[in-house]
């Protein structure tokens, strides 16, 4: 193949590196870039749109049915820990009676596990007795009826969040760390594992006290900061402490950081740019595996509709009455999962329509708890023959309903939140100058048969750059996770590497979801 001549790239690179531009590029290194928000684009054509993707429904996974779980089970942490897939989730019985909840008798975090994120079992632990005084063949790996391992503290363990810690200098006794909203006084606590099953407190007091804690709070080691971050649950309004509890305004998020989980920064409340405020049950944020520069969060949406004709027929009109004798919102509350995204940790871009829609009216459904979407995601291998892996998701069914609580699996291609889009006539974009590492430029995208893409690199005042034009680009198209962009004279690009770079993206047809160079 052709390449450049050593004068022509020598007075190529003179004009990239002495060219003046308003900003400093950013340097992207050779991590993946999704296309979730507009942080590295200058401007896009009116036919290139932000698309945000929907996960696919796939089998019920769990089937929440043993004695010791009941109607209200959920706030699963699910993750990959080697070969193994591990399930944590809160067991807890939601007995309606009319005017009134009837008696639970379950209040435990319990644990599964599974070889491929699919097919899930429950090992007989024998830690916890259940009920008090009987077997302890069962999957309770924290409860409330031994008091040696947490002393004089009251952890809640129907508030669970469970992770493995990727703190490198994590020790072996606190391999994993699980965070529970303690019954008093109000916080959190954090709890360490050397296995994921023994548990014990890492302090007697509660580290975060500034909060509302009525849902799945959780915390996680972030490498590209290097600190511990927590995301828990406040109000906007309202009073909230030990003595009274009249919570007001929204449900909302709060943020901090810390060093060692113990001690913790000063309380942010978490801001979504031009998002209106809205109620948000769960946050679930984690980094995503990928690309972990990026945090990855599904909130809950939580909202009060009201009665009228459609509310009344909705499924299980009779069971959601029930519910609304105790409380209305009980019975007229209705909840869906959305998708936001942070490079910052504070400032999200929240998309305001559903990711996750409750979907075909059913049993089990449309309801007050229904898909809450788990903390978080895993990568499973795809059930198309030849496929590559997939992202796993999984959200509650069934929750607090006439029907049995369950578990569902959604799938959706790995990086495929949200995509650029253009439809057939074309469209295009155009990044802010870049700079990179790496000798080969590879996408994430899908085309139609008669779409595709082309990528032209350009200097940061726009000029294209020889051998690198968009005449130079052989299309893309096809549905991969990763093909390097050809140029006439290759895929090598690293000449251009550590030097500011725009890239000029034209899409027919065609989705793009993420890039690397590598």
């Amino acid at each position: 193949m052709k390449r450049l001549s050593a004068l022509c790239l020598t007075s190529l690179l003179f004009v990239i590196s002495t060219v003046a531009f308003a900003a400093e590029p950013i340097d992207i290194g050779s991590r993946l870039e999704l296309m979730v928000d507009d942080t590295l684009i200058e401007s896009r054509s009116e036919d290139a749109r932000f698309l945000l993707h929907h996960p696919t429904p796939r089998e019920i996974v769990f089937n929440y049915d043993k004695p010791w779980e009941g109607t209200g089970c959920g706030y699963q942490s699910i993750f990959q820990d080697g070969d193994l897939y591990r399930m944590y989730y809160k067991a807890w019985q939601l007995d309606v009676q009319q005017g009134k909840l009837g008696p639970n008798n379950s209040n435990f975090t319990c644990y599964a596990e599974s070889k491929d994120g699919i097919r899930w079992k429950r090992p007989d632990l024998g830690l916890f007795a259940f009920p008090k005084g009987g077997s302890k063949d069962n999957n309770i790996v924290i409860g409330l009826d031994r008091r040696d391992w947490m002393g004089d503290a009251k952890p809640d363990p129907v508030h669970p969040a469970v992770f493995k810690d990727e703190n490198p200098a994590c020790p072996a006794d606190a391999k994993y760390k699980a965070i529970l909203r303690s019954r008093g006084p109000r916080g959190l606590l954090v709890l360490k594992s050397a296995d994921g099953i023994h548990w014990s407190l890492m302090s007697d007091k509660p580290v975060i006290t500034d909060g509302a804690f009525d849902s799945q709070n959780l915390a996680f080691w972030d490498p590209t900061i290097k600190k511990y971050r927590a995301y828990w649950r406040y109000f906007t309004a309202g009073t909230i402490n030990d003595e009274v509890w009249k919570p007001a305004g929204n449900r909302d998020i709060r943020t901090a950081t810390s060093d060692d989980l113990l001690t913790w920064s000063k309380p942010q409340d978490l801001k979504y740019g031009d998002a209106p405020p809205e109620q948000l049950y769960t946050n679930q944020i984690k980094p995503y595996y990928r690309a972990p520069h990026i945090l990855v969060g599904f909130p809950t949406r939580y909202i009060e509709r009201g009665w009228s004709k459609s509310m009344e027929a909705l499924p299980e009109v009779e069971h959601r009455k029930k519910r609304s004798s105790i409380s209305d919102r009980y019975g007229m509350a209705i909840t869906e999962g959305l998708f936001m995204t942070s490079r910052d940790g504070v400032n999200f871009k929240r998309w305001q329509e559903a990711f996750l829609r409750p979907g075909i009216e059913r049993q089990g459904t449309w309801a007050y708890g229904h898909q809450y979407i788990a903390w978080q995601m895993v990568e499973t291998k795809s059930e198309t023959e030849g496929a590559p892996s997939e992202l796993s998701l999984y959200a509650t069914e069934g929750y607090w309903t006439g029907k049995s609580n369950e578990l569902r699996r959604y799938t959706m291609r790995i990086d495929g939140f949200v995509s650029i889009n253009a439809p057939l006539k074309g469209g295009e974009i155009i990044t802010k100058p870049i700079t990179f590492t790496g000798k080969e430029l590879k996408l994430n995208f899908s085309s139609s048969a008669a779409g595709g893409i082309t990528v032209e690199l350009q200097t940061p005042d726009g000029k294209p750059i020889p051998g690198f034009t968009a005449e130079d680009c052989t299309e893309l198209f096809g549905d991969t996770i990763a093909r390097p962009v050809h140029w006439k004279q290759g895929t090598d690009v690293s000449q251009l590497a550590g030097k500011p770079v725009r890239l000029k993206i034209k899409l027919k047809d065609a989705d793009l979801y993420s890039f690397k160079f590598e």
